[in-house]
């Protein structure tokens, strides 16, 4: 079974930045598509971005396009969700997601493995 653990969320001032980690335990991720979204108190999960395996071809929403930058390096295991010029808005819970291809930032249903998620807080 295929595990995720998402790291490096905290706290941060408006305008900061954070680098957040998607890696698996006992798997690789290689041959996954992997997606970040995050679900604040009281609204939908929502989809961030999304890295496919072979092309490594990448999705943004509108929200983050231009200040969130998703990579891997398939040599590392891990899946980066660069995020710079944080807002407010910006403060959720930060999931990653993996399956076999990059379903839609809107179809979050469709992803079959999810981390526990990290906290991202952002506040002056």
């Amino acid at each position: 079974q295929l595990q995720l653990v998402e790291s490096g969320g905290g706290s941060v001032q408006p305008g900061g930045s954070l680098t957040l980690s998607c890696a698996a335990s006992g798997f690789t991720l290689d041959y996954y598509a992997i997606a970040w979204f995050r679900q604040a108190p009281g609204k939908e999960r929502e989809g961030l971005s999304c890295i496919d395996s072979s092309t490594g071809s990448t999705d943004y929403a509108d929200s983050v396009k231009g200040r969130f930058t998703i990579s891997r390096d398939n040599e590392k295991n891990p899946v980066n969700l660069q995020m710079n010029s944080l807002k407010p808005e910006d403060a959720a819970v930060y999931y990653c997601a993996a399956d076999l291809l990059c379903y839609g930032l809107d179809r979050p249903g469709d992803f079959g493995h999810w981390g526990q998620g990290t906290q991202v807080t952002v506040s002056s």
